[in-house]
């Protein structure tokens, strides 16, 4: 790759970092708030100085044209989960060490999203014409709604195929369901004044505290819990939903300790954290079901529980909705996406294989995952790195990071890739 793009895609998604797009209460015109609205502006801006044309859709969703012909999407997006605690550089600094440029969304999607842009103009510059036209859409409410697809469709229109730079290596034919639901668990003269824990649904609850007047010191030890004024501090790990056991659940510990003294708790601890009425034993090839509980408040009469549900692609959410029918808790469904399955051997799917076997000399077998992309809003959609096998997953954890060299890496395989289905 020549070292002029390398540069200019560091400093590019380090720009992008640097903006705080995490969800925010909405103002006139920006729906999801002034920082997603400014990374949106961000990136078009930078789109139009390379060349593209562009399209704002209401500060909801954007994108950048290449081509003409049959429509083809690279669906990324721009929003991220937050922060969170723990991290040892600057979450919203972009700074560059140690060969990793930091930051949140660095992966997880900005860092992708430019290198796709680039890549577009890297195949701009060789001076060949596209067959069909590429539109690089980059979403606002990936992490938390899907708003920004919502009001695509209704807007434009979605081509019918293409593929993702936010999920896995080599190539994803499937995703498994998605289910996000809050249960109130009726919790009268619990043993603690308040309860409160997580900051996003998709997000493993890294922190949790619970206010109580005295703690049992073997107990405190025994979950590794700390108690200082007045309350009970529960520190896990922050990791994606989609894999729980990457992170450890702060909430885990809490209701535990609590368990041992209210038999109403350890039901609810059961439910969320053990056997789940048998809901974990959904499973097939795409994998087994995962639950994470992320977030928890307590309002005096009832313990608030939003849960994050992946459950495997041939299975329905009625199916999983029949089950959490029987947890005893009335719920509210918050959101939910139908899993995506795709034919292994379609040519999307295996020229992707090609081309990832074709740049880095590794097999590329199709797999299935529990993380949700954008590639479910497409006809014929595949999930497409970023990550790469065997490396250290850092997507909603702390210090985010991309190597810097793998953006070489990866802008040589998405750029092959757009030339292999566009060109």
């Amino acid at each position: 790759m020549a070292m002029q793009y390398q540069t200019e895609i560091v400093n590019s998604i380090a720009d992008l970092v640097k903006i705080d797009s995490s969800q925010k209460e909405a103002l006139p015109g920006m729906p999801f708030g002034k920082g997603a609205a400014e990374a949106l502006a961000c990136f078009l801006s930078l789109a139009r100085q390379l060349g593209f044309s562009t399209e704002n859709y209401d500060n909801y969703i954007g994108e950048a044209v290449f081509g003409t012909g049959e429509p083809f999407a690279i669906l990324c997006h721009l929003d991220v989960v937050p922060a969170g605690s723990g991290w040892t550089r600057p979450p919203f600094g972009g700074t560059v060490e140690d060969g990793k440029l930091y930051g949140r969304g660095a992966m997880d999607d900005k860092g992708p999203a430019v290198i796709c842009l680039y890549a577009l103009k890297a195949l701009k510059d060789e001076g060949r014409a596209p067959r069909r036209t590429i539109k690089l859409i980059a979403g606002c409410n990936e992490e938390s709604g899907w708003a920004c697809i919502e009001h695509y469709n209704k807007v434009a229109r979605m081509p019918e195929e293409g593929f993702t730079p936010d999920a896995d290596f080599p190539v994803i034919y499937a995703e498994k369901g998605i289910l996000h639901a809050c249960l109130s668990f009726p919790l009268p003269q619990a043993p603690f004044s308040s309860l409160h824990g997580g900051d996003a649904a998709n997000k493993v609850c890294e922190r949790a505290a619970a206010a109580v007047p005295h703690a049992d010191g073997a107990r405190v030890q025994k979950y590794g819990l700390r108690f200082a004024d007045g309350a009970l501090v529960s520190q896990g790990v922050a990791a994606h939903a989609c894999h729980p056991e990457e992170g450890k659940n702060a909430l885990d510990a809490l209701l535990a300790y609590f368990a041992e003294e209210d038999a109403r708790i350890a039901r609810i601890y059961g439910l969320l954290f053990k056997e789940a009425n048998g809901l974990r034993a959904f499973r097939d090839e795409t994998g087994a079901l995962t639950l994470s509980p992320d977030i928890a408040k307590y309002d005096g009469e009832a313990l608030h529980v939003t849960v994050d549900i992946r459950y495997p692609a041939t299975y329905t959410q009625e199916e999983v909705c029949r089950r959490l029918d029987t947890f005893g808790a009335p719920y509210r469904l918050l959101h939910c996406q139908a899993p995506l399955r795709n034919d292994k051997n379609s040519p999307l799917i295996q020229t992707l294989c090609r081309v990832y076997e074709r740049e880095t000399g590794e097999r590329g077998e199709p797999i299935a995952i529990g993380g949700g992309t954008y590639a479910r809003a497409l006809r014929r959609g595949a999930g497409f790195g970023p990550q790469f096998p065997g490396a250290p997953n850092v997507i909603h954890g702390k210090d985010e990071y991309i190597a810097l060299a793998d953006i070489a890496k990866l802008f040589r395989i998405y750029k092959e890739a757009i030339r292999a289905l566009c060109f």
